[in-house]
């Protein structure tokens, strides 16, 4: 994809989804940001949504975060507890291990506050570099770019890179997409993967990118 491409595809997405990116997106993490504008909440909101639904960290996190709201309640939370509230997540019971354990490295090492280098969120137990994006993105409004299942599809799909994995995903989005669209692009793509290019049966006829996007024509003008 070149620049003019690319150009014409966040300008289309920002047409599209702009109203709704970080403090206003319908995404877990887009509402836990809007509510609270918390680096501590986000981190922990994207920790419980690794293999989950969105619907699923929504009522997960905002059961945890009623009863207890930061880094010193939940480091000093039973485990059962914290299980309890996030159940409705998947692997509840070791994220619920996994965020008391970095609750209390956060009071231990940072005196209770998040980092804000994606070096240091990568130093924290549970955190990956998709993790350690968001928190910079969503927390902090910091320049990054968080590859999720939906970034790295689309990104793929449309011809933007040409990678088998999220973390090579990451790697070439960064070096070829201008610093200008990396805050902005994870929430857009989200949106658009959910409603246009979705993992199955993606709406093609719905979509203005077919004239250069790699999937269209090597899948569905030749199938």
């Amino acid at each position: 994809m070149n620049r003019k491409q690319l150009d014409f595809l966040m300008a289309d997405l920002r047409r599209r989804y702009l109203p709704y990116r970080r403090h206003q997106t319908d995404t877990a993490l887009g509402r836990i940001t809007a509510e609270t504008e918390d680096p501590f909440k986000v981190l922990i909101s994207t920790i419980l949504s690794q293999r989950t639904r969105d619907e699923m960290t929504d009522k997960a996190s905002h059961q945890l975060f009623a009863r207890y709201p930061d880094a010193k309640s939940i480091a000093n939370a039973s485990l059962s507890s914290i299980s309890h509230l996030i159940k409705p997540v998947g692997f509840y019971r070791q994220k619920a291990a996994g965020i008391r354990n970095v609750s209390r490295i956060l009071l231990s090492e940072y005196g209770g506050e998040v980092p804000r280098t994606f070096d240091e969120l990568l130093k924290l137990p549970s955190v990956g570099p998709k993790t350690a994006n968001c928190v910079l993105v969503y927390g902090f409004g910091i320049p990054r770019i968080p590859v999720d299942t939906h970034v790295h599809r689309i990104s793929n799909r449309l011809g933007i890179v040409k990678t088998k994995t999220p973390e090579q995903t990451e790697a070439a989005l960064m070096k070829g997409v201008p610093e200008e669209y990396w805050i902005d692009l994870n929430g857009l793509l989200v949106r658009f993967g959910q409603s246009v290019c979705r993992p199955i049966g993606p709406k093609c006829g719905e979509c203005n990118f077919r004239r250069f996007c790699r999937y269209y024509k090597t899948v569905v003008k030749r199938g």
